[in-house]
């Protein structure tokens, strides 16, 4: 499949994206008849025996190219926060995805700084503006996400408001993962005009979520 196949996936009904760790899992997940793939910072970190953030851009574009490479069906990369503060790095990661042949990546507005986990509005904004710009006329997905929820800070008006600045400077997707009641998910896909993308979560099921428009 391509990237246009990927971007065609996101504007039918709701799929499921599984997240493999290794070429082996990607193998097995497509086997099962998903639709798509993702990679994961944590589960390939994990594999390793190394701590969540602690892969390198190298290290994440590399086995994303291999992912991608191990099944025909799209793939999407988490990378993180671009692996940099800076938006023209973000961009230059975006750029290093698209020739890694990743269908769609996701930029998160997380720092990785304890004291400050997550970027002020203003630059997470033209972070994101910047990886649109890199991705732009390539076809490539691009997801923007809201880290709110998972660092505690439990703000719906301030994530939905994150989430409507990033459809406003072009993301194709938005998420803001660790949302843990439907109401609040149903109240971000009414904030915007593009995909939401979910984590999945015991509480859910696939229908409820497409029920209330993910």
């Amino acid at each position: 499949m391509t990237t246009e196949d990927f971007r065609r996936l996101h504007d039918g009904p709701i799929f499921v994206m599984p997240n493999p760790w290794d070429i082996g899992s990607a193998r097995l997940l497509a086997s099962f008849g998903f639709s798509a793939l993702a990679t994961t910072s944590a589960g390939y970190a994990h594999a390793l025996g190394r701590a969540d953030g602690s892969i390198t851009r190298e290290e994440a574009i590399a086995h994303a190219a291999e992912i991608v490479k191990a099944t025909p069906l799209p793939v999407n990369g988490d990378l993180e926060n671009g692996y940099g503060h800076d938006p023209a790095t973000v961009a230059e990661t975006v750029r290093m995805a698209i020739d890694a042949d990743l269908a769609g990546c996701s930029i998160e507005d997380a720092t990785g700084r304890p004291g400050e986990p997550i970027y002020p509005m203003d630059v997470a904004v033209e972070r994101v503006a910047a990886a649109v710009e890199a991705a732009a006329g390539s076809g490539f997905v691009l997801t923007a996400r809201a880290e709110n929820y998972l660092f505690g800070i439990e703000d719906l008006a301030d994530t939905i408001n994150r989430l409507v600045r990033f459809q406003e400077v072009g993301a194709d997707v938005v998420y803001a993962p660790g949302l843990s009641r439907l109401t609040d998910i149903a109240a971000v896909v009414a904030s915007v005009d593009v995909p939401v993308n979910v984590l999945a979560r015991a509480a859910f099921k696939v229908s409820e979520l497409a029920e209330v428009g993910v």
